[in-house]
């Protein structure tokens, strides 16, 4: 047990968050996450942002609920339950005062995150300057410098393209071709073939550009936008829908990182 352990917020609850989420739990960590009130999230047999619709979700053996207040929120804490609260405005840090807050919104810019929410303030990826708006920034672009912790700059610029899986990049996504409400097809962890219809966005079908196994999709029913994303599918044979990503993972190692790194340096009470 860890004496007078740091409480976290996360800002976030999607699958890189629940990766995040995920280290600093099993490290003995107290978390909380936010989300919007209709999480757009793909992944999400791997996003606690899921309770928002489901009311509890368990991934890997770590259980979440949906609370309806911050009260509520800090007694699931006391049964070592994450809470997920609907708080797009993160009001959760003014109430609860938490040691670290971490921006995983991955909006690739900086909507409303301050150096001054908490002792500690992390960013996730690019919008984020350490030093300026946060404490420290990780890298979550694919490649050498995954996960890393940078107390000084930014992360990589977005590039506007997700980083390659087995050669592929733009072709991995499935985007909205129009306005309207989406009704999937294949469901997260089937298999599907290049060309095959893998949702409809309102009548207009969405067309797999890749043989592999559907990654993630949204919830049916979601109304979206033309060109978000609507899911994503993994072009490897190996491919789990179930289990959190290498990618989540490291960007989480790279949280624990941080908050260790202030630990030891006295930032916390």
């Amino acid at each position: 047990m860890i004496k007078n352990k740091p409480l976290v917020v996360i800002r976030g609850a999607g699958d890189l968050a629940s990766g995040v989420a995920y280290r600093l739990y099993n490290s003995g960590l107290d978390v909380i996450m936010t989300e919007i009130e209709r999480p757009l999230v793909v992944r999400r047999t791997v996003s606690f942002a899921e309770a928002v619709y489901a009311g509890r979700v368990t991934i890997e053996g770590i259980d979440a609920c949906l609370a309806g207040s911050v009260e509520e929120a800090l007694s699931l804490l006391e049964k070592r339950i994450i809470p997920v609260l609907v708080d797009p405005e993160a009001v959760v840090v003014k109430l609860a005062r938490p040691a670290v807050v971490v921006d995983a919104i991955m909006a690739k810019r900086n909507l409303n995150t301050a150096i001054e929410d908490a002792p500690l303030v992390i960013g996730l990826g690019p919008g984020f300057t350490a030093g300026v708006d946060v404490h420290a920034v990780i890298e979550t672009c694919r490649g050498h410098r995954l996960g890393r912790v940078i107390y000084s700059g930014s992360a990589i610029p977005d590039t506007g393209s997700p980083g390659a899986v087995d050669g592929y990049t733009l072709e991995r996504l499935l985007r909205a071709p129009v306005d309207g409400v989406v009704t999937p097809r294949l469901c997260i962890g089937e298999q599907v073939e290049k060309g095959e219809v893998v949702a409809h966005v309102e009548t207009t079908p969405v067309y797999a550009e890749l043989t592999g196994m559907v990654r993630g999709m949204l919830k049916e029913g979601t109304r979206v936008p033309k060109g978000t994303k609507i899911g994503d599918i993994d072009p490897r044979e190996n491919a789990e829908y179930d289990t959190i990503s290498d990618k989540a993972l490291a960007v989480g190692g790279g949280v624990l990182e941080a908050v260790y790194h202030f630990l030891k340096a006295g930032r916390f009470p």
